[in-house]
């Protein structure tokens, strides 16, 4: 069996040659295209087609992915990621309008779109996240800068997340990339006399605020028992002029509950029979 196959390979060896470099060259002619990755293929330095672009709207499994194939030696596949991609920004201050200090945590996200555009201009992935930190940097300060730092606790912190998007959306298309979201992670105050001069200041405020509703609250209320006494008085002033002996005698009632019903008073009084003012107890 040993001299078949030394006979064989001295008769055929340079046909078994052909077939194993064949054989090498169709292996290294397929490449396995991932779903979560966009091929490029680059033929002698030129970008000449995209394998698995990204598509919106466009579900898994009908972009590309899978088997493909290139030209040995001649192209290069360059693999770019297809997944959204984060750019983190470190922990820095900025100044708000209102010339507070604030120390800002921020991320945003994004796609590359363009892998031909991306390649040429930034080359890889990690370019195009070097080259959007400083541009995201200014885009979040010159924002801020004209905002002030109440106003990143309320509903405009959205449209300030919106504005800084945009503009950095608009920067990333340069390098092939789409900016999906802008965030701030965190907005606080240096810890120290800022800190403490703002907390001061929110207590300030908030103190005058509850004054403020206090003094509405008691004014609301006089204007209430004023009404309600006019009301009463009017009530009195209708029933006395049409039964004058009924009023009196209601109010006679009422002075004596105020007068002779006190529980644990010492005090005696004493009044004559006739007296007019117990008019009523002698049924006049």
């Amino acid at each position: 069996m040993g001299g078949f196959f030394e006979n064989l390979w001295r008769e055929q060896k340079v046909l078994l040659g052909v077939l194993a470099a064949a054989l090498l060259l169709a292996i290294s002619s397929l490449i396995v295209v991932d779903e979560k990755e966009q091929v490029l293929i680059v033929r002698l330095g030129d970008p000449v087609r995209v394998i698995n672009r990204f598509r919106p709207n466009t579900d898994y499994g009908q972009t590309g992915a899978g088997l493909s194939w290139r030209i040995p030696f001649f192209e290069q596949a360059v693999r770019i990621d297809k997944r959204v991609l984060d750019v983190d920004l470190e922990r820095q201050q900025v100044t708000s309008a209102d010339q507070r200090r604030l120390e800002v945590d921020a991320y945003a996200r994004y796609r590359v779109i363009d892998p031909v555009k991306m390649y040429q201009t930034a080359g890889t992935v990690d370019r195009v996240s070097e080259q959007l930190q400083p541009i995201l940097n200014s885009a979040l300060r010159q924002e801020l800068g004209n905002r002030t730092f109440a106003s990143l606790l309320t509903a405009e912190r959205g449209q300030a997340m919106a504005n800084i998007r945009a503009g950095l959306d608009s920067e990333a298309r340069e390098y092939g990339a789409q900016v999906i979201d802008v965030r701030i992670k965190r907005a606080d105050l240096p810890d120290g006399t800022p800190l403490d001069s703002a907390f001061t200041r929110m207590s300030t405020a908030r103190q005058q605020e509850a004054a403020t509703i206090r003094a509405q609250g008691s004014k609301n209320a006089q204007i209430i028992r004023a009404e309600a006494s006019a009301s009463a008085a009017k009530t009195y002033a209708d029933s006395f002029g049409k039964d004058p002996a009924f009023y009196d005698f209601y109010r006679a009632m009422q002075s004596y509950d105020a007068t002779f019903a006190q529980k644990g008073s010492s005090t005696s009084i004493v009044l004559s029979p006739d007296n007019e003012y117990l008019k009523q107890f002698r049924g006049k």
